[in-house]
């Protein structure tokens, strides 16, 4: 009798979270925090303090609200770790389905495109990032990657110096910015 309870138990347990409606979702971007941090972020008086900040914005991205989602979040984070980007786009892909509006599920999924080589889709879910959350700098800086690959110099600088206007410390987009301004200069 105990063992049918419990399976009845998870069977209801698997197919509530299966089919659960998901939203609304508390959307990682729209955590009002956000805007001071950023603010915060823009003023940062030093790398460390900026770096602080930043990994405050993350922990606020990689939330859904959803423990579900934010456990599928992860998995296809382990997934990408593991260099198994097939299987991390097909998690992120069924994340975005199931929470359109998550910003950091679409950039997840096109951080998994990019590792692919595959830059047009990486591309289209990036654009899908920023239409969400147009302070992503690790969308930008995403972008401004892909515009190197592509041997798209100038859009690349533009890419850099946006993700410097949100996050001054940014140390790879300063990098980039420092050597594709040199590289004009030697071009000139």
């Amino acid at each position: 009798m105990m063992q049918i309870r419990l399976r009845w138990l998870y069977t209801v347990l698997v197919l509530g979270v299966v089919w659960l409606p998901v939203e609304p979702v508390h959307a990682d971007q729209t955590d009002p925090q956000l805007t001071v941090l950023f603010e915060r972020l823009r003023a940062a008086p030093d790398t460390a303090t900026a770096g602080e900040l930043e990994a405050q914005i993350w922990s606020l991205w990689m939330r859904s609200g959803v423990s579900e989602l934010d456990a599928l979040l992860g998995e296809g984070v382990q997934a990408m770790r593991g260099q198994d980007f097939a299987q991390a786009i097909e998690i992120f892909s069924r994340l975005v389905e199931r929470a359109p509006k998550f910003a950091e599920a679409w950039n997840k999924r096109a951080t998994a495109y990019y590792l692919a080589g595959d830059y047009a889709a990486s591309m289209t879910d990036i654009r899908r990032t920023l239409a969400l959350e147009p302070r992503h700098f690790g969308a930008i800086s995403g972008m401004g990657l892909i515009f190197l690959e592509r041997g798209d110099e100038q859009s690349a600088l533009r890419a850099f110096e946006e993700v410097l206007k949100i996050n001054p410390h940014a140390p790879g987009a300063l990098r980039q910015v420092e050597r594709l301004r040199l590289k004009q200069g030697e071009a000139i």
